[in-house]
């Protein structure tokens, strides 16, 4: 379903995309083990395509993108609302967890 969902049509014949598809599936099934919600399952796709984006379009050195990471994940458990991100459904447990996973 992953695979049809990414639109991948040459996975036989493309590294690109099989490697994709298994950079994809292997965080989808962490995910799902972590028993995140739909929403939190959602975000965690979304932070794998973001940092993925860094590194390919952006060209972005691992540093650089762990650093992005933290600003995306800064917040989380906090209750001032202009301090907690986009990713605040994740509890501070769940996001160190993401952390060590990425």
């Amino acid at each position: 379903k992953l695979e049809e969902f990414l639109n991948f049509k040459q996975l036989k014949t493309s590294l690109k995309e099989a490697i994709l598809l298994d950079y994809f599936t292997a965080g989808f099934w962490w995910a799902k083990e972590m028993n995140f919600s739909l929403i939190q399952l959602s975000g965690f796709m979304d932070l794998l395509n973001f940092l993925l984006e860094n590194l390919s379009d952006k060209h972005m050195a691992l540093g650089d993108n762990l650093k992005e990471l933290g600003k995306a994940m800064g917040g989380i458990g906090e209750t001032d609302s202009e301090r907690s991100g986009d990713l605040n459904f994740f509890s501070i447990e769940q996001a160190k967890a993401v952390i060590d996973y990425l």
